[in-house]
């Protein structure tokens, strides 16, 4: 019998389960029990009756359960936060929901035949979700007393992970029954059916704290990416939150680009496939060529599924993009969509954060900072690792006239995130601050830095420009007004006069001298 949903076919006959023509492996019992869900699909499967007709009665802890359950719906690209197909209804049990179409026979995919495997036996992991365990993070301190401590960065680590879009983190109940085992990452990542594993110690050495983490791919073992923190003994409460933001922050930007990836291989590329190619697009620079590619991804992520709430909110940020960077003239229609985009996927997903934060922006960018912050300060609330969030309450700040208070906010920024993809775009707003109290010198310098970490953003360059004009650097001033039109060939002080964020009176003040300096690196008025 096939069933088909979705894009996928469960075929019972050749007991395989596959998309379009890739097939995804899976081991028996998580089969059987997407079998049994699919089969019963018109009513809810109790807990009892799943083992039942899956273990044949056997005695099951609600930990395998649990396990087989989110193995299901990783091979099938669901998620426990979203259940479009897999729903966990409280104290009743679960149901499949996905419409599903039956048919007969079996038909071999473009592989051929696969035969059964024993559950214990080697597998491929399914490749269609970034999925993930924390391993419980081991105590090398010879200090009893410092578990406390690395059991803790290890849960804050799982529940922080949580909130990156579109990851399946393993629950720490289930994490933690490897605490202290030899780890066979291999067999870690076939029994949880998940892509990535990531293992760290901590050390304390006198009066000094090391903390060793690295990610790895639990199906081939290669280590992706590993960081060490080195900190002088403080408060460990404190310690704990900044190095679980640190590494929150760090592993949204690893897994997102090594997802990208894998599914730039995969013939078939579903809608989250999609989102992360075009996530990872975005962070790597904003060229009109990149960011107009990346919009064309996130439509065609739409179109797989209108639904897909991630693909939504990085569409709209696409629109803010091209409005704040001055690539052609409709800056208005931009950030009218990415206001209109946001509150869609916010009455889809009202506790995302991320949409939260794009809402805010477009707020901010069309004069209204007081709702854009409290815009900002739902989405700290909702995922306190956020840094951007503190990045854009300090860009609101400027547009309110108060840019003394602006580098506080960047610096928390840094705190959480010193390493951030968008950590170029905190130095230009720090540089737009020191202009606004008039360190024109301080702000050439966070210009220099800004470009130096990524050359494409135009607001650095302008910036630098008008900068360098103002402490008198008229020929380096020039020299940047042509790179800067290198850039934005069409860029124009018209362009830049139609872009203001705000009506306060102190912000107007200072953009006359932005305009000021502009006018003498003889950057064309348009």
């Amino acid at each position: 019998m096939l069933y088909c949903f979705s894009d996928f076919t469960l075929d019972t006959d050749r007991r395989e389960l596959r998309q379009g023509a890739e097939t995804i492996s899976v081991s028996p019992q998580v089969f059987d029990l997407l079998n049994y869900l699919i089969r019963n699909r018109e009513r809810v499967v109790s807990k009892d009756e799943l083992i039942a007709g899956v273990w044949n009665g056997r005695i099951v802890s609600d930990a395998a359960l649990t396990t087989r359950i989110s193995g299901a719906r990783c091979a099938i690209g669901d998620t426990g936060e979203r259940q479009h197909l897999i729903k966990t209804l409280s104290r009743k049990g679960f149901r499949f929901v996905g419409k599903v179409q039956e048919g007969a026979g079996a038909v071999t995919g473009a592989f051929g035949s696969v035969e059964q495997d024993d559950e214990a036996a080697p597998r491929p992991l399914s490749r269609r979700h970034l999925s993930i365990v924390v391993l419980p993070f081991a105590n090398l301190s010879g200090d009893p007393e410092q578990d406390y401590f690395a059991d803790g960065v290890t849960e804050s680590l799982t529940t922080d992970l949580s909130r990156i879009s579109g990851s399946f983190v393993i629950g720490r109940h289930t994490a933690f029954t490897y605490k202290g085992k030899a780890a066979d990452l291999k067999q870690i990542g076939r029994e949880l059916n998940v892509r990535y594993a990531l293992e760290g110690s901590v050390q304390r050495a006198g009066d000094r704290l090391r903390v060793n983490v690295q990610l790895v791919d639990a199906e081939t073992c290669a280590h992706l990416w590993a960081d060490r923190f080195d900190k002088p003994i403080a408060d460990l409460f404190d310690m704990q939150d900044e190095i679980v933001s640190r590494l929150a922050n760090t592993l949204d930007a690893q897994l997102t680009e090594q997802e990208a990836r894998r599914s730039e291989r995969s013939p078939h590329p579903n809608s989250m496939d999609l989102y992360f190619q075009g996530k990872a697009l975005l962070h790597k620079g904003w060229t009109s060529e990149c960011v107009l590619q990346a919009r064309d991804i996130f439509e065609r992520a739409l179109t797989r599924d209108h639904k897909n709430v991630d693909a939504m909110v990085w569409m709209a940020g696409v629109e803010l993009i091209l409005g704040v960077s001055y690539m052609d003239d409709d800056r208005t229609a931009h950030f009218a969509a990415a206001e209109s985009i946001s509150i869609k996927a916010l009455s889809l997903a009202p506790n995302h954060a991320y949409a939260h934060l794009v809402l805010g922006i477009a707020q901010n960018c069309t004069n209204r900072a007081v709702q854009g912050i409290a815009e900002f300060e739902k989405a700290l609330a909702l995922d306190h690792n956020l840094a951007e969030a503190h990045a854009q309450i300090g860009s609101a700040k400027l547009n309110m006239g108060c840019g003394a208070e602006t580098e506080a906010h960047i610096k928390e920024a840094f705190r959480l995130s010193p390493r951030d993809v968008f950590a170029h775009r905190w130095l230009m707003i720090i540089g737009f601050a020191k202009l606004h109290v008039n360190a024109d010198a301080e702000a050439v310098g966070y210009f220099r830095r800004s470009i130096e970490a990524n050359r494409n953003d135009v607001n650095a360059h302008f910036g630098l420009t008008a900068a360098l004009a103002l402490v008198g650097s008229l020929d380096e001033a020039k020299a940047a007004a042509q790179t800067l039109l290198a850039l934005v060939p069409s860029f124009t002080l018209r362009r830049l006069r139609n872009a203001t964020y705000s009506d306060n009176p102190v912000y107007l003040a200072w953009g006359k001298r932005i305009f000021q300096g502009l006018r003498l690196a003889e950057v064309p008025e348009g």
